[in-house]
C-alpha cells in the first residue's frame, strides 16, 4: 500500500496536492497581504466573539434559549480564530511548522473541531427553531433547562468526527533538516475520500438537514398566517402554551409572536453567511483534488480560506442586530468604556456617563 505525503495550507483542515516545489515557490507579495488580512479577521474574529459572549456570561441568568446557542457558536468561532485563522497567520509569518508532533497533530485535530462546531452549532440552532414552531409541545416539556441537548449532541459530535485529523497529520520531514505538518493518504483515493468526506459532513449534510427544517419552518408560519390557527396544529398548541405575564396569550391571530418569527429570521441569516463564505472554498478543495489538471493555485486555496474565515467574523453582529437586549448590553459597554477615557481625561464626575441599566431587559428572542 502506498502513501503520499501532501502539503496542507496552513488554516485549511482540508488538505491539497500542491508538490513541494509549489509551495515552495511561494509569492512574497501575496504572502504579505495574506499577512495584512489574516490579522485583520483575526482580530475581528476575536473582537467581535469575546465583547458578545462576555455580554451572555453576564447576563446568563436572564438568557433566553437563544442565548445559549449564540454562546456556544460564540466559542465555536474562537476556536476557528484561535486555531485556524491564527495557525495561517503563523505559518504564513513563519514559512514552515515550527513545533512538536504533538503539537502539529493538536492543531489540526481543533482546527477541524472549529468547523464541525461552527456549522453543527448552527444545525441546532435550526433545528430548535423547527421545535418551537412546529411542535412546540416538546420544547414546552423541557421547559427553561440549559443543559441543552443539541448543543452537546454538536460538541460530542465535533470532536468525535475530527479525530481522524491526529492520525492524518504529523510532523513530516519535507527537506534534508526541514520539518513541516503535513498529511499521508493512501494513494491514489485517500486525499479523494477524504476531502469528500470533510465536504459532506461539514457543509452537504448540514445544509440538507437545514434546508428540510427551514421548509418546515416556513411552511408552518405560512399556515399560520394564510390558513388560520384552526387549519395550524403547532399554532392551536401554541396559544396555550404561550401565555404573558397577565395571562393575555402573547401570540398573535396568526399564531406566530414576533420573537419567534425574529429568531427565524435571524437563523436563516446566519446559515445564508455560513454557505456563501464556506461553499466557495469546498468547490475549489473538490475540484482541485477530483480534477488533476486543475489549474488552482495554492495562494487561491489560501484566499477563500480567508473568505470562509470571515463567517466567524459575522455571527456574532448577526445575532447583535437581532436582539435589542444585547444590542443595547453591548452599546452600554462601548459607551462606558468611552466614557471612562473622557472622565479620565476631562474629571468628570463618576454618574456623568450612562453606564446602562443595572436591571436586564426581557429578552425579545424567543
Amino acid at each position: 500500500m502506498k502513501i503520499m505525503s501532501v502539503t496542507h495550507s496552513p488554516s485549511a483542515s482540508i488538505s491539497t496536492n500542491f508538490t513541494t516545489e509549489d509551495v515552495d515557490k511561494r509569492n512574497p507579495y501575496v504572502a504579505q497581504w495574506n499577512i495584512a488580512l489574516l490579522t485583520i479577521v483575526f482580530g475581528l474574529a476575536t473582537f467581535g466573539n469575546c465583547l458578545v459572549l462576555f455580554t451572555l456570561l453576564r447576563r446568563r441568568k436572564h438568557n433566553a434559549l437563544m442565548h445559549t446557542f449564540m454562546i456556544h457558536l460564540c466559542l465555536a468561532d474562537l476556536v476557528v480564530a484561535f486555531f485556524q485563522v491564527l495557525p495561517q497567520l503563523i505559518w504564513d509569518i513563519t514559512d514552515r511548522f515550527q513545533g512538536p508532533d504533538f503539537l502539529c497533530r493538536s492543531v489540526r485535530y481543533f482546527q477541524v473541531v472549529g468547523m464541525f462546531a461552527s456549522s453543527y452549532m448552527i444545525v441546532a440552532m435550526t433545528f430548535d427553531r423547527h421545535q418551537a414552531i412546529c411542535r412546540p409541545m416538546m420544547t414546552f416539556k423541557k421547559g427553561s433547562a440549559r443543559w441543552n441537548i443539541p448543543v452537546c449532541l454538536a460538541w460530542v459530535a465535533s470532536a468525535i468526527l475530527s479525530l481522524p485529523q491526529i492520525f492524518i497529520f504529523s510532523r513530516t520531514e519535507v527537506h534534508p533538516g526541514v520539518h513541516d505538518c503535513w498529511a499521508h493518504f493512501v494513494k491514489p483515493w485517500g486525499l479523494k475520500a477524504y476531502v469528500t468526506w470533510i465536504t459532506l459532513a461539514v457543509l452537504i449534510l448540514p445544509a440538507l438537514f437545514i434546508t428540510t427544517c427551514q421548509v418546515l419552518i416556513f411552511r408552518e408560519i405560512h399556515n399560520s398566517l394564510y390558513l388560520g390557527t384552526e387549519r395550524s396544529p403547532g399554532s392551536r398548541r401554541k396559544e396555550k402554551l404561550v401565555v404573558g405575564m397577565n395571562g393575555v396569550p402573547q401570540v398573535s391571530d396568526s399564531g406566530v409572536t414576533k420573537a419567534m418569527s425574529k429568531t427565524v429570521r435571524m437563523t436563516l441569516a446566519i446559515v445564508l453567511i455560513y454557505v456563501v463564505c464556506w461553499t466557495p472554498f469546498f468547490i475549489a478543495q473538490l475540484w482541485n483534488v477530483w480534477n488533476e489538471d486543475s489549474g488552482a493555485s495554492h495562494s487561491a486555496i489560501q484566499i477563500l480560506m480567508i473568505l470562509a474565515s470571515l463567517n466567524s467574523c459575522t455571527n456574532p453582529w448577526i445575532y447583535t442586530i437581532f436582539s435589542s437586549s444585547v444590542s443595547k448590553d453591548i452599546q452600554a459597554i462601548l459607551c462606558c468604556g468611552g466614557c471612562k477615557k473622557r472622565r479620565r481625561k476631562n474629571s468628570l464626575p463618576e454618574d456623568s456617563c450612562f453606564t446602562g441599566s443595572t436591571s436586564f431587559p426581557k429578552e425579545s428572542l424567543y
